[in-house]
C-alpha cells in the first residue's frame, strides 16, 4: 500500500523505539500513571488495553511531549520527549483523539499543509484517494462525517513517513470497511518498518494488529504479551452433543480434579478446565462407555477480552 521500499528487518540488539521505564504521572490527587513499564520495537505494533482513567491516553501524551511525567524515565526514538523537541516531531506521527484538524480548514487543504512540515513527505493526493477522501477533499473538516475526519487524521499522521505512530482509538467511529481499511494500513506501516502504539478499546482489533499487548488498569500494568500468549491457558470450554440425561457428575469424577461439567440444554454438554488430548480423550471415552457418541465437539479458547475482564473486572467500553 505505501510507496517507499521496505526497510530491512532490524538486528537484535536495536534499542527499542519506545522505552517507559517507572512512569509516574498525577493530577492533584489522582495517580493517572502508576510506575508504568513499557517497551515497543521497530516494525512492530504495541497495543495499550485498558478500561475508560486507566491512563492510557496519559501515556501517550506523555510519549509525544504533550504532558510531562513527575517520575520515571521515559525515551522516544533514544530521546526524552519532553517538550517535543522539533527533531523527534520530524520522525513520529500522531492521531489524537478528537481529530486535531482546524474545524473550518478543508480536508485536503488540511493534509497538504502537514505534508509541507515533513521533509520527503507521501503524496497527499495519492493518501487521499487511498483511504477513500477523495470525494471530500473541499469539504471543511467540521463537516465531514466521524468516519471521515477519523480518516483524514489518521492521513495526517503518516503523511510525514515517520518512523513511529501513535494511534489513539484509530477506528472509533468507522464503519467494518472504513475498520478494515485502517487495519491494511497499518499493517503496511509495520511491512514498511514503522513502529505502532495503538490504543483501542476493540478487542478485535488488538487480537487482528498487535504483536505485544499491554493492559493496564489504575494506572499499572496488570498483563502484557503477545495475544497468543495471553489467551493461552486458563480454562477452556470443550462442548459437545451426546444423548440428554447422562450423569455430568459422574464425568467429572472421569476428569482430572479442577473439572467441571454440565448439562446446559438437553443432550448438549460443556466442560470447563485445560482441554488438552488427555482431557479430550477423557470426555469421549466416557461417552463411549456410557453408549454415547460425542458429537460436534468443539473447543473455544479465551477471548483477549475474557482475559482482560478476568485482570479488571470491568467491560471494555468506549
Amino acid at each position: 500500500m505505501s510507496p517507499r521500499p521496505r526497510r530491512p528487518d532490524p538486528g537484535p540488539a536495536e534499542p527499542p523505539v519506545v522505552a517507559v521505564r517507572g512512569l509516574v504521572k498525577r493530577y492533584g490527587s489522582v495517580t493517572a500513571v502508576d510506575g508504568l513499564d513499557l517497551t515497543l520495537a521497530r516494525a512492530s505494533v504495541l497495543a495499550l488495553l485498558g478500561p475508560n482513567g486507566a491512563g492510557k491516553s496519559t501515556t501517550v501524551d506523555i510519549c509525544t511531549g504533550f504532558a510531562t511525567g513527575d517520575a520515571g524515565e521515559v525515551r522516544v526514538l533514544g530521546t526524552d520527549p519532553a517538550g517535543a523537541p522539533d527533531a523527534l516531531r520530524a520522525r513520529i506521527g500522531v492521531m489524537p483523539q478528537g481529530g486535531g484538524a482546524y474545524p473550518g480548514v478543508r480536508a485536503g487543504e488540511m493534509l497538504r499543509l502537514v505534508a509541507s512540515c515533513a521533509e520527503h513527505p507521501l503524496d497527499p493526493a495519492w493518501l487521499i484517494d487511498v483511504l477513500g477522501l477523495g470525494g471530500c477533499a473541499r469539504i471543511p473538516y467540521k463537516r465531514l462525517s466521524g468516519g471521515q475526519q477519523q480518516r483524514l487524521a489518521l492521513a495526517c499522521a503518516i503523511v510525514g513517513r515517520p518512523e513511529l505512530v501513535f494511534l489513539d482509538e484509530p477506528t472509533a467511529g468507522l464503519d467494518p470497511q472504513g475498520r478494515r481499511l485502517v487495519w491494511e494500513l497499518v499493517d503496511a506501516l509495520r511491512r514498511d518498518g514503522v513502529a505502532v502504539l495503538l490504543t483501542t478499546h476493540l478487542m478485535e482489533e488488538a487480537e487482528a494488529l498487535a504483536d505485544h499487548v499491554v493492559i493496564v488498569d489504575h494506572g499499572k500494568v496488570v498483563a502484557e504479551g503477545s495475544p497468543t500468549a495471553l489467551t493461552t491457558g486458563g480454562d477452556q470450554e470443550l462442548r459437545f452433543r451426546a444423548r440428554p440425561g447422562m450423569d455430568v457428575a459422574d464425568l467429572a469424577t472421569a476428569l482430572p480434579a479442577g473439572y467441571h461439567a454440565a448439562e446446559t440444554l438437553a443432550g448438549r454438554y460443556v466442560v470447563q478446565g485445560r482441554i488438552d488430548p488427555a482431557v479430550l480423550s477423557a470426555i469421549t471415552g466416557w461417552c463411549a462407555a456410557q453408549g454415547a457418541l460425542a458429537d460436534d465437539v468443539q473447543v473455544a479458547r479465551r477471548s483477549l477480552e475474557d482475559v482482560f475482564l478476568e485482570l479488571t473486572g470491568r467491560e471494555l467500553r468506549p
